[in-house]
């Protein structure tokens, strides 16, 4: 089982950035495996953000946030990061990273999906003010 934290999450306004961090064993980050970010407003189901395939680093992004979001990985600090620019007010929700529990890259094909993943952090809250 892969243990996860997030942190960096806050309360910022419009247009402004936040980078969100998730400490990881180092399972995901050796053994070529996705690991994903993923958000939940209130009321709303869980929805897939951003995703990064350790082995090659390649990434993939919601349409919502292309443009303004970035993931991205150090593989030494065994860490996730979500840098978050441009924030909009939709963008407030609970974040939490994701990392699935096996290698390989059959993963990519649903790396912004739910049922991808096996592993989760308890997430940290991202407000955005207009």
């Amino acid at each position: 089982q892969v243990q996860m934290v997030e942190s960096g999450g806050g309360s910022v306004q419009a247009g402004g950035s936040l980078r969100l961090s998730c400490a990881a064993s180092a399972y995901p980050f050796y053994m070529h495996s996705c690991m994903g970010w993923f958000r939940q407003a209130p009321g709303k189901e869980r929805e897939g953000v951003a995703g990064i395939y350790t082995g090659s680093g390649s990434t993939y992004y919601a349409d919502s946030v292309k443009g303004r979001f970035t993931v991205s990985k150090d593989n030494a600090k065994n860490t996730l990061y979500l840098e978050m620019n441009n924030l909009k007010p939709e963008d407030t929700a609970m974040y939490y990273c994701a990392a699935t529990s096996t290698g390989g890259n059959w993963c990519v094909p649903g790396i912004l999906q739910l049922r991808t993943f096996a592993n989760w952090g308890p997430g940290t809250q991202v407000t955005v003010s207009s």
